[in-house]
């Protein structure tokens, strides 16, 4: 079962977080799953020091298997208390303008705590007696009121995360302090038994024999120049669109923002805690990169030295060659028994694979693949980082400011996800220079692709269905303006 199809309770941030899973991060808690499966995604939560030792035992064959990603830590978050603000049902003087009802005014702590005792999650904020002009946020959790002192620069925050309101502030404080009580052992476990070395990110080069610890990524640069052997690779704290699973040691990445780091070099996403664990080398190893459809882009580029995926590369000139006057190209579908033998051939044979005229004659066959291998990306090739800026710009009305808006949006991609998008607006845009043979103008094209190159990071149903006709403009605009844009 894919993270992305549980289904949400409600509308709140914290259902939010949990909007979509890619493809490849595949999380097995339900019945229909093996037997196997089932066994590794329910061991967390029955004997969570043994969860990760059953995750690994689907890598001790040669065959390859995408990674189980455990759901215990996603289960909690989904189990943690809902957020309930106390309002204020009096008029309070010198209310600062950034807070609402549930500002209190002077309270004490004594009355702080009779108002929270209605329930769990229940929150609000007073003044503080003994320092007049500081704020305190009052929280309900584990039948104890706890206090922290809140602060404001423009956003709201407690500690280091920053957040737009005091609801997503309190809702991903119940989610940390929720998680963090119920599996704090869980959690100080979590690096034991790594799957990092079998998801594609690590050469594995293995250290002299002299050395006793392998240098762990940092925070940020040090300044100094590189070195070659001793370049250490950047992270930085990320926040994750829809829920992410840790490459490092396979848990959920829990929380609404910032809930782990993001390696700048080859888009590593892992727990702050992880990173600590992971080689200075993060390029990765073509030996662990077993697959082509369902890898990450960026990995999959690395991996083989190209500036493209050579499925895009393969497919794209085969289509050049013998398809461009195919009457609905891209809009016919081909028989999916043989798409799925084109993938399979490309997953088992690579560059080397057979997707000639004497293999597949039919060039729907071949639309059809190039088609899945952009759905099947687990980042897609428009990343969730960068939607809302490619959406912003398809519900832009003037011309110009549409095309400075996807200047800058295109700015947002990370280098091989953009590179692929330029060659594949360069030959769409061929396409339509034979749309009296092939019936595929720019705008038929964006039907086609702007589902298949984008994916809405929130769950909501209604605003995924209403960016549909966004997405058909975005790669409509990409291909009439190619030229411009790249």
């Amino acid at each position: 079962m894919k993270a992305g199809r549980v289904a949400a309770q409600d509308g709140s941030p914290r259902r939010r977080a949990a909007a979509r899973a890619p493809p490849l991060m595949r999380v097995l808690p339900c019945q229909c799953q093996p037997r196997a499966a089932r066994t590794a995604s329910a061991a967390p939560r029955a004997r969570p020091a043994a969860a990760a030792a059953m995750a690994l035992t689907l890598f001790d064959t040669d065959e390859y298997r995408p990674p189980v990603w455990k759901s215990y830590l996603y289960q909690l978050q989904q189990e943690a208390p809902h957020p309930r603000r106390i309002t204020c049902t009096r008029e309070v003087e010198n209310r600062p303008k950034y807070y609402g009802r549930e500002f209190h005014g002077m309270i004490s702590r004594e009355e702080a705590d009779q108002l929270l005792s209605v329930a769990e999650g229940s929150y609000l904020i007073r003044e503080s007696q003994r320092q007049p002009g500081t704020y305190t946020l009052a929280l309900r959790f584990g039948s104890q009121t706890r206090n922290f002192r809140l602060y404001y620069d423009g956003k709201h925050f407690v500690g280091e995360k920053r957040f737009e309101s005091i609801h997503d502030l309190v809702t991903d404080g119940l989610i940390t302090l929720y998680i963090e009580t119920k599996a704090a052992e869980y959690i100080a476990k979590m690096t034991i038994n790594p799957i990092y070395e079998h998801v594609g990110y690590t050469t594995l080069n293995r250290e002299p024999a002299h050395k006793k610890h392998m240098p762990s990524l940092r925070d940020e640069h040090d300044g100094k120049e590189s070195t070659g052997e001793d370049e250490v690779a950047e992270k930085r704290v990320h926040t994750f669109r829809g829920p992410h699973w840790c490459e490092y040691c396979a848990n959920f990445m829990w929380g609404l923002i910032a809930q782990g780091v993001k390696c700048a070099d080859c888009g590593l996403n892992v727990h702050k805690q992880c990173s600590k664990m992971v080689p200075n080398d993060c390029k990765p190893d073509l030996k662990h990169v077993k697959k082509v459809y369902s890898c990450d882009l960026t990995t999959l580029v690395k991996a083989h030295f190209t500036k493209r995926p050579m499925v895009v590369d393969m497919c794209i000139r085969e289509i050049e060659s013998r398809g461009l006057n195919s009457e609905g190209l891209y809009r016919v579908s081909g028989f999916s028994d043989l798409i799925e033998d084109v993938k399979m051939a490309f997953d088992r044979d690579g560059e080397k694979a057979d997707i000639s005229v004497n293999m597949y004659e039919d060039i729907n066959i071949i639309t059809g693949a190039l088609k899945l291998y952009f759905r099947d990306l687990p980042i897609p090739l428009i990343t969730y980082d960068a939607y809302p800026k490619f959406i912003e710009s398809a519900k832009t009305t003037d011309p110009d400011e549409q095309l400075e808006i996807l200047h800058e949006a295109l700015k947002l991609l990370p280098p091989a996800h953009c590179e692929t998008l330029r060659y594949l607006m360069a030959h769409l845009k061929r396409v339509t220079l034979h749309e009296k043979e092939n019936l595929m103008s720019a705008e038929n094209l964006g039907i086609v692709f702007g589902p298949t190159l984008m994916r809405a990071p929130e769950l909501d149903a209604m605003a995924a269905l209403n960016d549909i006709r966004y997405q058909r403009l975005v790669v409509e605009m990409l291909i009439k303006n190619e030229d411009i844009l790249f």
